[in-house]
């Protein structure tokens, strides 16, 4: 992990769409270079799904039972699909899409991209100082330039997003209160700012303190929709 950050800048520098991913639990990191290519490499189906897919749910549905699997599950998992080199080549909807697998709960915070190194190490040690907080893999660190649209995660700064995961085994919940709080706490302290589609918890003082622009998109929705027809329960806690 640290060899990644130490060189963070030389890696965004290879490759157009440069990411990671961090295996908690481990010092493992799967770095991912996507860059136009003229090649062909078609996947597997038995490692990208039997493998891949049903036998991760299995394994992290046994791991509810008995949590402190879920650290051997991250590990084995990086050996058995992550540790070598790998080459995928499609048409950029195919590479571009992250695969999912199955039902998750998932949080995505921008945080400035020069916070990358001190906020992820700072979550690692959360991590290792609470072992009966578990956490499943991938961390997905990737990074986006500065732009200049309002609610934007991006706006004004050249950004680091660093995703965080807890599967839902066979639709099973599982328990991610005290990570996700500690996560927030970190994404909060190093001027994150939450991605609009995934899970969060702030409300409109905490939006007004991180984006400048806040109060000029407020009153231009309000002019726009002042009956509140656009409105759910979710966007009346965030502008209201």
């Amino acid at each position: 992990l640290l060899q990644v950050l130490d060189h963070l800048e030389d890696h965004l520098k290879r490759s157009q769409y440069f990411r990671f991913l961090w295996f908690p639990h481990s010092e493992n990191v799967s770095v991912i270079y996507q860059d136009p290519t003229n090649k062909a490499c078609p996947t597997g189906w038995l490692w990208d799904y039997a493998v891949g897919y049903y036998l991760l749910e299995f394994l992290l549905w046994i791991s509810t039972f008995v949590p402190s699997l879920v650290c051997w599950i991250n590990r084995f998992f990086f050996w058995l699909l992550f540790s070598s080199r790998v080459e995928n080549v499609a048409i950029s909807y195919k590479i571009f899409n992250y695969e999912c697998r199955f039902k998750q709960h998932v949080q995505d915070w921008a945080i400035p991209i020069e916070k990358t190194k001190e906020a992820l190490l700072e979550l690692k040690v959360a991590l290792e100082n609470n072992p009966k907080m578990v956490a499943h893999y991938p961390v997905e660190v990737r990074f986006a330039r500065g732009d200049e649209i309002w609610l934007s995660p991006c706006f004004q700064r050249d950004s680091c997003y660093m995703n965080i995961i807890m599967y839902r085994p066979y639709g099973k919940n599982v328990p991610r209160l005290n990570y996700w709080l500690t996560y927030e706490g970190i994404m909060k302290k190093h001027g994150g700012r939450p991605h609009w589609a995934k899970a969060h918890s702030c409300t409109r003082k905490d939006l007004e303190k991180m984006y400048p622009a806040f109060p000029k998109f407020c009153s231009v929705r309000e002019k726009l929709d002042p009956m509140g027809i656009f409105l759910n329960a979710y966007l009346e806690k965030v502008f209201y």
